[in-house]
């Protein structure tokens, strides 16, 4: 895993590589382990290395001679297959992130439907004096760009591209807003910063002349080439192939790893599915909370680790962790995500690191594969029993009256990817399952895994996003994710085969972090405190601030959340305040 910056001048310009060192200074945490640089013709780009495969000749940038550059940031899971596809092509090194650039010249700006894995990159074509940016079809890994007055300007995090003075912090999107707080992420394209974009999950970019002049896509989906299952036995086996295989791949690694696991279905797969194809005992980390009413899960999840025979590191998260790591995670979430799973992963992280571990495999994905979330099942029934609601039809914020003004617009990107999908053949639950991994999975859960796991210098995988699997999952009948109030049945039914002891039918319990309860206790003190923060004072009136700190109940809780992070967000990024101290030192400062 590793940083990428760069830029294309615009009209045959010279790049400014000033900038571009500012950007990759800025990216240094995503990559420790060196740091290369690459200017050419109207371009300049640079690379921050955390060494995971081919630790003695895989510096890059990687340059063919004979008139082309790439800079990778993620894996590519495939490379020793496409290798061996292509006997005639010369590779120099037997690193994974060389292949894009050996198979560019035959396939151009088709290359990335080749690469099987987590990417975002950026290849330099002198001969015709154009850049490629391309990124992964699930988006695992990010990219965002600027159309400037000097060219457009690439960068792997919105905090490097402020750094480089190809936009401005302050910039700030009034639409992204209302987004952010009504929903906690923000969609598509566009970020909370209004000059800051991103590319989009699978999707390719020509750049010449410092200007976007081709745009391409694939989707994480192939349904032309979805496999038709005779029975679920069939059904079974078939998963069974694709999630050995990507298990397998998503391993390949020249340094240790582990895997987080919660002790629900999708880490509880993934550690069995380990389990098999290691000799050594996995190590697998867990995280917990020993106060409060939420459900911990480490129990459970130890007895799952000891039917696998793994080594398990249980992981505290308590309020003290709360009070002391939050504007660190705030810090690391320049792209903000208003999710409190965010603190947890932060943690086991740091802990991932302190154990000497560069690489660490996680279940993010398997609900929107498999169908496990509630809504999915509500999408299966008829509306007359209750069902084809909207997603997040109603903003907490919205719902307690604490904004200003009426959220208009908060929806629509949601409201766009829901309209494309209903022209589709899919069922309802597939186009619920598809909005979710368009828009809630790339834009929240996938950039709370980078950012706080990249924070720490540790690469996060993901073997249920891999195309061998989402092909099985997306193209399995609804009956096979989701049956009565049980979802990802499929699923579930290779565990309960696999590991007994995982007990794949219990009720999903889902992941809660007793972030209300934490703040109850000191909610006098952080509702004067928050609601004297200026972003927050734009968006909500101070007394309606206040007051939802010292009240009792699920809305108002989750409301009092999201207003802490976006004030702790706001006075880090906006403001420029140090994460310094605990949250009352930051919020002082």
């Amino acid at each position: 895993m590793c940083g990428i910056a760069g830029l294309m001048a615009l009209e045959g310009g010279s790049p400014d590589q000033a900038a571009v060192a500012r950007m990759v200074d800025a990216l240094a945490h995503r990559g420790p382990d060196g740091r290369g640089a690459y200017n050419a013709q109207d371009v300049a780009f640079a690379h921050n290395r955390l060494s995971i495969i081919d630790l003695i000749t895989g510096d890059q940038p990687f340059d063919d001679e004979a008139g082309a550059a790439l800079i990778v940031n993620g894996e590519i899971y495939n490379y020793i297959e496409l290798r061996a596809r292509h006997p005639e092509l010369n590779f120099t090194t037997k690193s994974d992130c060389e292949t894009p650039l050996r198979l560019y010249p035959g396939e151009g700006l088709d290359v990335a439907g080749s690469l099987r894995g987590m990417y975002a990159l950026a290849l330099h074509d002198r001969r015709e004096n154009s850049l490629m940016l391309a990124r992964d079809p699930f988006g695992i890994k990010p990219l965002y760009y600027v159309e400037a007055a000097s060219g457009l300007a690439f960068a792997s995090e919105p905090q490097a591209l402020i750094a480089g003075g190809f936009a401005r912090a302050d910039n700030l999107s009034e639409r992204g807003l209302r987004e952010l707080l009504s929903m906690q992420f923000t969609t598509g394209r566009d970020t909370v910063y209004r000059d800051i974009k991103r590319l989009l999950p699978g999707e390719t970019i020509q750049v010449r002349a410092g200007r976007i002049v081709e745009r391409r896509r694939v989707s994480a989906f192939s349904m032309t080439a979805a496999p038709a299952f005779q029975n679920e036995d069939h059904a079974l086996a078939a998963l069974d192939t694709a999630l050995m295989d990507s298990v397998e791949v998503h391993q390949r690694s020249d340094v240790p790893y582990g895997m987080f696991l919660s002790g629900g279905i999708d880490s509880s797969a993934l550690l069995s599915a380990m389990a098999r194809l290691n000799e050594r005992p996995v190590r697998a980390f867990t995280a917990g909370f020993s106060e409060g009413a939420v459900h911990d899960e480490r129990a459970h999840a130890r007895a799952v680790a000891n039917a696998a025979g793994a080594e398990h590191i249980e992981v505290e998260f308590a309020e003290q962790d709360f009070l002391s790591l939050l504007p660190r995670v705030a810090a690391a979430l320049d792209d903000p995500v208003a999710d409190y799973a965010t603190l947890p992963t932060y943690k086991l992280g740091q802990v991932v690191s302190a154990e000497g571990l560069k690489v660490v495999l996680c279940g993010e994905g398997g609900d929107e594969l498999f169908a496990g979330y509630g809504r999915y099942r509500s999408a299966t029934r008829p509306w007359w029993r209750g069902g084809a609601k909207a997603m997040r039809a109603r903003s907490v914020l919205e719902r307690l009256d604490l904004l200003r003004e009426a959220p208009h617009g908060w929806r629509d990107g949601i409201a766009a990817a829901e309209h494309l999908l209903r022209a589709t053949k899919l069922t309802p639950l597939q186009q619920v399952q598809a909005v979710d991994c368009a828009e809630w999975l790339p834009n929240d859960l996938l950039i709370k895994l980078d950012r706080c796991l990249m924070a720490h210098s540790v690469e996060g995988r993901t073997p249920l996003l891999d195309p061998a699997v989402a092909e099985i999952a997306f193209a399995l009948p609804d009956d096979l994710k989701v049956r009565g109030r049980t979802g990802k049945w499929l699923l579930r039914k290779w565990l309960d085969e696999k590991m007994p002891a995982a007990r794949a039918f219990e009720p999903k319990r889902g992941f809660t972090v007793p972030v209300g309860e934490w703040i109850n206790r000191h909610g006098a003190k952080l509702g004067t405190m928050v609601a004297a923060q200026p972003g927050v004072a734009q968006m909500c009136p101070p007394e309606r601030v206040r007051s939802v700190f010292t009240q009792a109940g699920k809305h108002q809780h989750f409301a009092a959340w999201i207003l802490l992070f976006f004030a702790l967000w706001h006075h880090i990024h906006i403001l420029g305040h140090a994460p310094e101290g605990d949250v009352f030192d930051c919020l002082a400062a």
